[in-house]
């Protein structure tokens, strides 16, 4: 027992998620690209940038037709910015084919599917003591951490499983619902006390720590072989480069480290972790070549993956317009 006095989650007073001021609709979601799109890579610069991206572009596309995995590794922000239709696209092109999520994501990615909506606005909320008291959300996602816990299945699998056993009404909208209907695997990565989960009392911190565990597992079971693949940050400034990091050395240490690949960052700011634990210590003693690519997800997503279907289609952009 702590000598010290803890909170009584017990005494919080939740809230209905309909009565909860939400910035973000999935009726403001990305639209569906068609492979046309990608033309306008074509009229970008070749320098810095402009370079890069279809450099990014052509080695998700080369890697998608030799059968190699393609890592996609989401922060909420893209979620909340209507990337998700996008994500699922190259699912569905097979030039996405491994998931990894922190928190945030698999939360933002659940209320869209499950109740249309997400985003809760903060500072409206926080000084009266309802931000993030979401009384579905975290009585939902909670029972699903435990019962996946006790069938011994990893966090990301089990949420992506009950979006689609439950019906959810905007599940086409989901990653994890989508990685669940394809077999791709869809990994989760929880620091405790980021989450508005765990300010409930349904917060298993056992049950949250071992399904989460597991998918760390399961992550580095993806990277084992992940020669001549890619590896996409979308999104996340220090839990997923961490994460990442670890599952490398994981690999590395059970076989041999990944060699031939790219490593991609996306972000609106650059960020320390993503650049070194990404772009440049995955990649460094001729590993792999890596790219940051510095923007926002909601202009650079639909770019890039307009890009990658093109490729797919006709070739990489500097091939079909030769």
């Amino acid at each position: 027992m702590s000598r010290f006095e803890e909170a009584d989650l017990s005494r919080i007073r939740p809230q209905r998620v309909e009565s909860r001021k939400s910035k973000v609709s999935v009726a403001d979601f990305a639209r569906p690209v068609t492979p046309e799109m990608g033309a306008l890579l074509d009229a970008l610069p070749s320098i810095l940038a402009g370079s890069d991206l279809r450099e990014a572009v052509a080695a998700v596309a080369r890697a998608a037709r030799a059968g190699r995995p393609v890592l996609a590794m989401i922060g909420g922000h893209v979620i909340k910015t209507g990337c998700a239709p996008l994500l699922i696209q190259l699912m569905e092109a097979g030039a996405v084919t491994a998931v990894a999520m922190n928190g945030a994501a698999a939360i933002h990615d659940y209320e869209a599917a499950r109740f249309g909506r997400t985003s809760e606005d903060v500072e409206a909320s926080l000084g009266a003591g309802t931000f993030g008291m979401a009384e579905e959300t975290s009585r939902e996602m909670n029972a699903v951490t435990v019962e996946a816990s006790r069938a011994g299945k990893g966090l990301g699998e089990a949420l992506g499983e009950a979006l689609e056993r439950d019906g959810a009404p905007h599940r086409e909208l989901s990653v994890l619902a989508a990685c669940h209907r394809r077999g791709l695997p869809a990994t989760v990565h929880v620091a405790l006390g980021t989450d508005i989960l765990h300010q409930h009392r349904s917060a298993d911190g056992a049950a949250i720590g071992d399904t989460s565990l597991r998918d760390f597992r399961i992550l580095a079971g993806v990277l084992r072989d992940f020669g001549n693949g890619v590896a996409l940050n979308v999104g996340s400034a220090v839990v997923l480069p961490e994460v990442f990091l670890k599952a490398f050395s994981i690999a590395a240490n059970l076989g041999e480290a990944p060699a031939g690949i790219t490593t991609v960052n996306f972000d609106f700011l650059r960020h320390y972790r993503p650049r070194v634990n990404v772009v440049e210590r995955p990649t460094a003693g001729g590993r792999g070549r890596g790219f940051e690519l510095t923007g926002h997800h909601e202009i650079l997503i639909p770019l890039f993956t307009a890009g990658v279907l093109r490729a797919l289609v006709s070739g990489p952009p500097e091939e079909a317009a030769s």
